[in-house]
């Protein structure tokens, strides 16, 4: 028996360090390479904050740090409220439809951000059919950016404080209602102290979106300039790639800000649940639910608009000009040069990243919390695992040309391949897909490890024969959610590709770029499907899997 511990202890240890081994490699080296890199001129010379004094020095650049803030806050105030209506009235009411209209509200999620964009020019462009609608205002520019933006984060927000309105005592609501509270004070003083932390943590993440993402920006941005935008002028446009590293490294501090006060804001919340709760069940109220049911509906309505405008726009033939339906803008190979390829090389991207990605992330959460001992590098695992979650796609690129491009790097063979798309996909999306499996590891009782520590059984065989069966379910969101944001993605992989590892992502803004707007949205819609049809998927295994692996689950 305990030269079976040995081993296994020895394993352990020994696991945890290629996972710390990964993580550095796929994260910490390449950051500390920028990091480093904002400190150097262009012939590699230390020059201390040179390049920082002459960034702030700059007032186009200070001016696009101030954009970029200003618009990020407006966005998020806008769409922070509009989710927390919309989840209300799935989690808190009795309207009907709850179930299609939280499918509805998740719609975005399977788009690229760069097709809303797309179909707000088709909308409010200069030949757009509704432009009279902005009153003579141009949507190139904050306009746009606000409004594609609570589109694109508008899913994400509403998930967040779906879950934290799904938690609630009734014996809070009955005891207002006996101290004889209104409607209005109790909405005050019990609903929304109940969820002010999901409030606060949907602020912040959707802050960081919206300040970080390059997409929408770069596609109806015009010429107001953002933090992002700046990234990629001065890399692809000027090929200043110290200058792209200080500003990548201001586009760092927003992210990190919010991340930092997301982290204070979760430590000081406390469990809403005891174990003598009374779930709360929502009481049927006829003028609510009908309020709140044509609110969802024109909210839903919106996100349909914006997503029929885009596969209109994908098949007309020349807009505004002849809009017979065709097919034609599907042939990408006459709007950008790799054709259907991107596609290809996205699907093949997709599908590597989630599945090698679900793989070692499952791997490293079971060793953060399954594993005895090692208290140490468990814990450099878990923070490593954590960074990603505050580090911008943008960034995290950026980081890979430097680090992966550096002179004696083994590992530079990689670079303008699959296999650096897919690791840095697997990076960028690292902590999400952490914590989800930890969710799951934690339900499973440790007893499970003891026990068969007693019966000499191998922890490996313990993993394999009950930990991974039991926790199927959650290994499976995790690779959905790989594959679609793999993609979705295009900050994160723009300074990645090679000549022949062009993602559909890219494609679209090149073509874009290049005035072949109805292709870019054709490009978009196939990501849509192609990720819709992953979602499918998803859901048919899940039924699968909890039918043959959750059923101790119930009585």
């Amino acid at each position: 028996m305990g030269i079976r511990l040995d081993r296994d202890a020895i394993g352990q240890r020994a696991a945890l360090l290629v996972a710390a081994g990964f993580l550095l490699v796929s994260l910490a080296l390449p950051l500390a390479t920028l990091f480093g890199k904002s400190f150097r001129d262009r012939d590699g010379q230390f020059v201390g904050l040179a390049n920082f004094v002459r960034y702030f020095g700059t007032p186009s650049l200070v001016a696009s740090l101030w954009s970029t803030v200003w618009v990020s806050l407006l966005a998020t105030c806008i769409v922070v409220p509009l989710a927390f209506v919309y989840a209300y009235a799935i989690r808190r009411t009795t309207m009907p439809g709850r179930g299609v209209f939280r499918a509805l509200g998740l719609v975005p999620i399977l788009a690229p951000s760069l097709l809303p964009a797309i179909a707000l020019i088709y909308l409010f462009g200069n030949q757009g059919f509704a432009r009279f609608m902005l009153m003579g205002e141009s949507i190139y520019g904050p306009i746009g950016i606000v409004i594609a933006q609570v589109y694109y984060c508008f899913p994400h927000a509403f998930l967040i404080l779906s879950t934290a309105l799904a938690i609630a005592d009734r014996r809070h609501y009955e005891a207002a209602e006996v101290l004889g509270a209104g409607r209005v004070r109790v909405f005050l003083t019990v609903t929304l102290p109940g969820v002010k932390y999901g409030i606060v943590s949907a602020f912040f993440v959707v802050f960081t979106m919206i300040a970080t993402d390059f997409g929408i920006p770069k596609v109806i941005g015009g010429r107001f300039n953002v933090l992002a935008t700046d990234v990629y002028k001065q890399v692809i446009g000027q090929q200043n790639f110290e200058m792209g590293a200080v500003v990548g490294m201001v586009l760092l501090l927003p992210a990190m800000i919010a991340f930092a006060a997301d982290r204070w804001v979760a430590r000081r919340q406390v469990a809403l649940l005891s174990a003598r709760a009374v779930p709360f069940e929502p009481q049927k109220r006829k003028l609510r639910d009908l309020v709140l049911f044509a609110f969802c509906a024109l909210v839903a309505t919106c996100i349909l608009v914006v997503l029929g405008v885009a596969a209109w726009a994908s098949l007309i033939q020349y807009w505004p000009y002849n809009l017979s339906l065709s097919l034609r803008n599907y042939a990408f190979q006459n709007a950008d040069a790799s054709g259907w390829s991107s596609y290809f090389n996205t699907l093949a991207m997709a599908a590597c990243a989630a599945t090698i990605g679900c793989s070692v992330v499952a791997f490293g959460a079971w060793l953060v919390d399954k594993t005895r001992g090692a208290e140490f590098l468990r814990g450099v695992v878990h923070l490593l695992a954590m960074i990603p979650l505050a580090v911008p796609g943008l960034v995290l690129g950026l980081s890979y040309i430097f680090f992966f491009n550096a002179p004696g790097n083994p590992l530079g063979f990689i670079y303008g391949t699959l296999a650096i798309l897919v690791l840095n996909t697997i990076a960028h999306f690292y902590t999400v897909a952490h914590l989800t499996s930890l969710q799951a590891l934690k339900q499973l009782d440790p007893e499970f490890e003891s026990v068969s520590s007693s019966l000499k059984i191998s922890v490996w065989r313990t993993a394999w024969q009950v930990t991974l069966p039991v926790s199927s379910q959650a290994l499976l969101d995790v690779w959905f959610y790989m594959f679609v944001n793999a993609m979705t993605t295009v900050s994160a992989v723009i300074f990645l590709y090679g000549p022949y590892t062009k993602l559909a992502s890219v494609a679209i803004v090149n073509m874009d770029e290049a005035g072949f707007t109805a292709a870019a949205a054709a490009m978009g819609c196939t990501i849509v499907a192609t990720s819709a049809a992953a979602k499918v998927l998803h859901s048919l295994l899940a039924a699968w899997l909890d039918r043959r692996t959750q059923a101790w689950r119930a009585r």
